[in-house]
């Protein structure tokens, strides 16, 4: 698969089959963000792979999902939940730069589990104080982002903006996604 054919599949997935995600898979996924590029090669992102049976669930409480969907449509229900996590942390004193770094990092964490066919779900609206407690994060760190793993149980795809303007994601009737994007022509410009 090329890195466009990549791109096009690497969407986000918020119902999953319940298979684990192969240990080798997270384990490639944490390599390379960890050798990927960073500002001034400060290396400020710790990790914390979140992949027993029991952690796994007690993570799901601590998660709020797709803002754009009421809660019953957006949010995975007992037996289409993630099976792994990847909680992303900032050490401290790290530079104002490095929440720059934990986007280039959780997307490469994201690519790397979709070569493999195990989706990603980038989460942000999450409960910091209980995540840190669950998992000893150290208190002087800051807990970033979570990402949610899993094999897919639905699709999502990539639909043209509508004449509306509007980019919100939608589902059909049988709850897969459609991610609206702006046209090529609307976000570049050439000069």
């Amino acid at each position: 698969m090329n890195l466009n054919e990549l791109m096009l599949g690497c969407r986000t997935y918020r119902r999953f089959l319940q298979e684990k995600v192969p240990e080798e898979v997270i384990r490639e996924a944490l390599e390379n963000a960890r050798i990927g590029s960073n500002g001034a090669n400060l290396q400020p992102l710790t990790y914390y792979a979140v992949t027993s049976e029991e952690k796994v669930k007690q993570m799901q409480p601590l998660l709020k999902w797709a803002k754009a969907l009421p809660p019953e449509l957006g949010t995975p229900k007992e037996g289409e939940q993630p099976t792994a996590f990847i909680v992303m942390v900032k050490k401290a004193n790290a530079i104002a730069f490095a929440d720059v770094d934990v986007g280039i990092a959780a997307h490469t964490i994201a690519l790397t589990a979709w070569s493999h066919g195990i989706g990603s779900c980038l989460l942000g609206s999450i409960n910091i104080p209980k995540i840190r407690e669950l998992l000893g994060v150290p208190e002087e760190d800051q807990i970033r982002l979570v990402i949610a793993l899993g094999k897919p149980s639905h699709t999502s795809t990539i639909v043209p903006v509508g004449a509306d303007g509007k980019t919100d994601y939608y589902l059909d009737e049988e709850r897969n996604y459609y991610v609206p994007k702006r046209a090529f022509d609307d976000v570049v410009t050439f000069v």
